[in-house]
């Protein structure tokens, strides 16, 4: 009769055991030197060896003629506990024997001396499955059992025994097996049942078993029982995993942000009977494979999920930073945890779709930094592209004619200064406006020319050494002048854009609907109705306008609201105002 493999293969003796060094050499040199304790705790995940190392241990207890620790296998008791014909050794199912009643069945019968063997040895396996009565009833001959009694207690899950219980033990914690170990112990058994395994095919199928080696004996076992050469691609065949190529082929659409191919990609996973949760899964799967490719790409094989050829991760994370991985991941994740929840499965998995393919769509922090960083890449792009045009413009040996404007002639005393920029009228004076000069080259950026006055001071003229002051300063658009009166017209459209930087959007649009008139150190802000003044008359908004106003003017201000409109400036005024304006330029003269 046919056994499986990781029946017929399950270890006879604690050097047998792969992977659990720390706990066989302990459980050995207590049997050796009989200091065995009455009562142990083996926790641990799945496969990792626990129930085996307790039937060992029982035989060990029991021999007639250990060797070393390790039960020899030969006597009447070894061969007795190994078949199951001594009853003195009992392993239970606590799943199945989890009430009181048994518990109290056990202890009544535990009391007796064992009839073929040295001790009675009580197995229970995934103990936490337990009862708190049962519990209870354990702790007594658990606490002071007889000299012939044993307990070896095994789980999966150990923070759900009581810490009464726990006291009492002595514990051994079983660690998951490396990916090495497993593919040597499958390497060793195919050899020895004359099964074709392919090295690459061990090394994927100790990756699938994730640390338990029962799970890769039971995978062998299933891909032998086809034929031919056991490798990696045999593997994914037999286990159906072929299919996911096409999980990886979504993740590609997803790191092109293609979201049209990747909604007819889910779309074709879903027709064909696939889970949208499992497609998730899949996918998260992938993301961590990934992103331990990317942050440990040489200590980070053994952590694979197995799932996927060294090839195929190479190929999709070589442009993907850890970054757009660790936001791949964390939605993923939280949206497999929503989908328990959903009323619609399929509508939230095509939505986390849209927003893997797109993380301006998140709504949160996530989204401004994808903006920034695609402008940060405008950017960049932008600089190397001007960088190969000026390379190509040295490159011409003769530059393309270019037109000029010429400026007007001048008396040869004058000296002709820099036009200053133009602020925007509703109705100019002029009926063709001059033309822009041209903006400063990039490397000319970094530095600030200040205009010249047409007419030379006099400090100048003298020799001397002329200090910059804001109000020797011609009026610059975006700056309040050093002296403002209520008749010049564009200091208060400065003064509220010098304003809006520092205040929130709420009060920006109130602003702009207000004028202001700046008399001696008096500034007063006219509003069109009541409702303004109240949004605008606070301890903030008055703050900004009282700094930036002595910011301009050198001078402490006091600040009013008024409803109604400015004061009319005078036909002089206003005369004045527009000569001031025309004389910044050469070619406009005003008459």
């Amino acid at each position: 009769m046919y056994q499986a493999l990781y029946r017929k293969w399950r270890p006879k003796t604690f050097s047998d055991v792969i992977g659990q060094s720390h706990i066989t050499q302990t459980l050995k040199k207590q049997v050796a030197e009989g200091r065995t304790s009455h009562a142990y705790l083996f926790t641990g995940t799945r496969g990792t060896g626990k129930t085996t190392c307790a039937k060992i241990l029982a035989k060990a207890v029991n021999c007639e003629h250990p060797v070393d620790g390790d039960p020899c296998c030969q006597c009447a008791s070894c061969q007795g506990i190994e078949n199951g014909s001594f009853l003195d050794v009992l392993e239970l199912d606590a799943a199945s024997n989890n009430g009181v009643d048994q518990v109290r069945a056990l202890r009544d019968e535990a009391i007796y001396s064992p009839a073929n063997v040295k001790k009675r040895v009580y197995i229970v396996d995934e103990v936490h499955m337990l009862s708190t009565p049962a519990f209870n009833a354990l702790l007594k001959i658990l606490e002071e059992p007889p000299e012939h009694l044993m307990f070896i207690l095994a789980t999966t899950e150990l923070h759900k025994v009581p810490a009464t219980i726990l006291s009492r033990c002595q514990r051994f914690s079983f660690k998951r097996i490396t990916p090495q170990d497993i593919a040597a112990r499958l390497t060793y058994v195919a050899g020895q049942e004359g099964i074709a395994l392919a090295p690459d095919g061990a090394e994927l199928l100790s990756r699938l078993a994730d640390g338990a080696l029962r799970d890769g004996l039971s995978l062998l076992d299933q891909c032998a029982a086809v034929g031919g050469t056991v490798d990696a691609a045999a593997v994914l065949e037999v286990l159906g995993l072929a299919g996911n190529l096409q999980t990886a082929r979504l993740m590609e659409q997803i790191l092109n942000r293609d979201a049209k191919s990747a909604l007819l990609q889910l779309d074709q996973l879903y027709s064909g009977g696939k889970d949208v949760g499992a497609v998730l899964g899949e996918l998260s799967t992938l993301v961590r494979d990934l992103l331990l490719r990317r942050t440990a790409p040489e200590g980070g094989a053994a952590l694979l999920s197995g799932g996927y050829d060294s090839a195929t991760l190479d190929k999709l994370g070589k442009d993907a930073s850890a970054a757009r991985l660790i936001y791949l991941a964390t939605t993923l994740q939280k949206a497999t945890a929503d989908l328990y929840y959903s009323s619609n499965r399929r509508t939230d998995a095509e939505l986390c779709l849209l927003r893997l393919c797109d993380e301006s769509l998140s709504g949160d922090l996530t989204a401004l930094e994808a903006r920034v960083q695609r402008l940060e890449d405008g950017v960049a792009r932008g600089q190397l592209i001007r960088g190969a045009v000026a390379k190509s413009s040295e490159a011409q040996e003769t530059p393309e004619p270019k037109m000029t404007r010429k400026a007007p002639a001048r008396a040869p005393e004058e000296r002709p200064a820099p036009a200053a920029p133009v602020q925007a009228m509703d109705e100019p004076p002029w009926e063709e406006p001059p033309l822009p000069e041209e903006p400063p080259m990039p490397e000319d950026l970094g530095r600030r020319v200040f205009e010249v006055p047409e007419e030379m001071p006099a400090a100048k003229a003298a020799g001397r050494e002329e200090t910059f002051t804001p109000e020797s300063a011609p009026a610059v658009p975006g700056t309040v002048p050093a002296a403002a009166t209520a008749g010049d017209g564009n200091w208060w459209r400065a003064l509220a854009e010098s304003c809006k930087g520092r205040l929130p959007p709420m009060y920006r649009a109130f602003l702009d609907m207000c004028t202001g008139a700046l008399s001696g150190d008096l500034l007063t802000v006219y509003a069109p109705d009541d409702i303004t003044v109240g949004r605008l008359d606070n301890d903030r908004v008055k703050s900004v306008l009282c700094e930036e106003a002595e910011k301009a003017s050198g001078v402490s201000i006091r600040l009013m609201f008024q409803v109604g409109e400015p004061p009319k400036a005078s036909p002089q005024k206003n005369l004045q105002n527009l000569l001031k304006f025309g004389s910044q330029f050469d070619n406009i003269q005003i008459k």
